[in-house]
């Protein structure tokens, strides 16, 4: 049965974040990262594909593997059955010059910052990172290092973009995050709060801490003005050469590096 006109608006729409916001869904596209995060066990509520995804019989490819259900994302899905749509109907859908073979509906989730949660763990926050890719990248750090927790200013790029989704490869469905105001949100937490900064000190030299929040500034103007007041400790990256700046994400990853090596025990 064709896909009703209104349903294929409806799709569409999700690729603004005003429809997402407004109807609490957002929209992936593509095998690569549709099959990550079913591989997660992210619970999607819709799949829509075409024959050459599920070979014919409406049914997604087998998962390769699980990952532990997460309180944030919601429960794990049971295998949820694809709506055969034609090459057509996907080229009506598609974000992309080149329709994907299949589209997947997830339901926004933002979890709350309860009190004092930021107290204990390793946080990684992001202060006004307005970089998909470097946001989806710094959901990858965070899962590589073991991060509990990821925390966004309002002013970063949307959790819930297909951009973000994908360069987080997988990352998405199985970090913990939040959004919410950083001034706000680390105001009065005893845990250090560690951000980048060239006057600070030699990263290589960071203290063991098995509770702490990394602040990531953006690369244009770095840590923020509300936030650089609530950073107890600032660090440095030496420079060698002759480059202005670090990507973002890379600082980031540096900074996470060194911060496992000192404190290998995790949390």
């Amino acid at each position: 049965m064709p896909l009703p006109k209104a349903e294929i608006t409806r799709l569409r729409s999700l690729q603004e974040k005003k429809s997402r916001e407004s109807l609490g869904l957002f929209v992936v596209e593509g095998e690569k990262v549709v099959g990550e995060l079913l591989a997660a066990g992210f619970p999607f509520t819709e799949l829509y594909a075409t024959d050459a995804w599920t070979g014919g019989g409406g049914v997604p490819p087998p998962r390769k593997a699980s990952a532990p259900d997460d309180a944030s994302r919601g429960v794990r899905a049971p295998r949820l059955q694809a709506t055969s749509i034609t090459e057509a109907e996907m080229a009506r859908l598609s974000h992309y010059p080149t329709p994907s073979t299949v589209l997947a509906v997830g339901t926004i989730n933002r979890p709350p910052l309860a009190a004092g949660v930021l107290n204990r763990g390793l946080t990684l926050a992001l202060d006004g990172i307005q970089d998909p890719g470097n946001v989806g990248t710094l959901l990858r750090l965070a899962d590589w290092f073991a991060f509990d927790r990821v925390l966004l200013s309002p002013d970063s790029a949307d959790l819930f973009s297909q951009k973000v989704i994908n360069a987080s490869m997988g990352s998405f469905a199985r970090v913990t995050c939040h959004t919410a105001p950083l001034a706000d949100a680390l105001a009065g937490v005893t845990a250090p709060v560690l951000g980048c900064d060239l006057s600070g000190a030699d990263v290589h030299s960071m203290q063991p801490r098995r509770d702490a929040i990394v602040v990531i500034g953006s690369e244009g103007r770095g840590i923020s003005v509300a936030v650089r007041p609530l950073v107890t400790d600032f660090v440095t990256i030496p420079k060698y050469g002759g480059a202005e700046s670090l990507n973002a994400a890379t600082a980031a990853a540096i900074v996470c590096d060194n911060l496992r090596r000192v404190s290998p025990g995790g949390t």
